[in-house]
């Protein structure tokens, strides 16, 4: 018997998309990356917008993602991937345009970017990957490390009087009349899988069909950058992020 004929379709739980390049992954044991990756590049297949979608490229981990996914794909600088996808849609207003964000990128360096851009209610989507680090350069503090965590930069953990708060840029964008669709998800279970893609697809629908700015916050991982293996960063993140980043739609306009 072949493979294809052993192989119960009713029972397959991952499968390839073709958008995704054969390429060895640059990312850590654990990181949520590669999966957000794949639900991208799914959606995209799913609503045949091969030929139609540019992705804005960041500053961060994720910087190569270009790499995995084979659509058009435009390099931004640090943090300013909202702006240079405002760009792309008013040119190409029949493109599907979303950035991918890291919390250093869209959050610290491109705040401004980010708020405008969804205030505006540019026909974009952008796609927040949160891990509370930065995790490229280091493992600093980012503006979403959560209070008493330690990294690089905040040693004793992070104090409200020397570092403030930790940014809610989900909560602020939901709360902008530009915005369409905000919502926070996960991926660290099939079940929160399977809703972050749902999400995703619902953002990319607003997106080309004039409803707004949409932004997808993706609440995730960094192994390397908290020190944990991938099994102990999953439950950090259900014990302590979630709490302060709770799970669901913000605004469904």
């Amino acid at each position: 018997m072949t493979k294809e004929e052993i192989i119960n379709p009713a029972n397959l739980v991952y499968k390839k998309p073709t958008l995704m390049n054969d390429k060895p992954m640059h990312y850590c044991p654990g990181c949520s990356h590669g999966v957000v990756h794949k639900l991208v590049a799914e959606v995209i297949e799913e609503m045949g917008l091969e030929d139609k979608a540019v992705g804005i490229s960041p500053v961060g981990c994720a910087v190569f993602i270009y790499n995995y996914i084979d659509i058009d794909w435009q390099e931004a600088a640090h943090g300013r991937a909202p702006a240079l996808a405002s760009a792309i849609k008013r040119l190409w207003p029949d493109r599907l345009v979303f950035t991918y964000q890291g919390d250093g990128d869209l959050a610290c360096i491109g705040t401004a970017e980010t708020i405008h851009a969804l205030n505006r209610g540019e026909n974009i989507t952008i796609i927040f990957i949160n891990n509370a680090i930065y995790g490229m350069t280091g493992g600093q503090m980012a503006p979403t490390t959560l209070l008493g965590m330690k990294t690089a930069t905040s040693p004793y953990g992070r104090d409200v009087k020397l570092h403030g708060y930790p940014l809610k840029i989900t909560e602020i964008a939901a709360t902008l009349e530009g915005t369409a669709y905000v919502t926070r998800q996960s991926v660290e279970t099939t079940a929160a899988i399977r809703k972050t893609k749902k999400a995703i697809r619902k953002a990319f629908e607003n997106s080309m069909n004039e409803k707004g700015s949409n932004l997808v916050e993706i609440v995730s991982t960094c192994s390397s950058g908290w020190k944990m293996t991938p099994e102990a960063a999953n439950k950090w993140m259900e014990e302590n992020m979630f709490p302060y980043y709770p799970l669901g739609d913000l605004k469904d306009k």
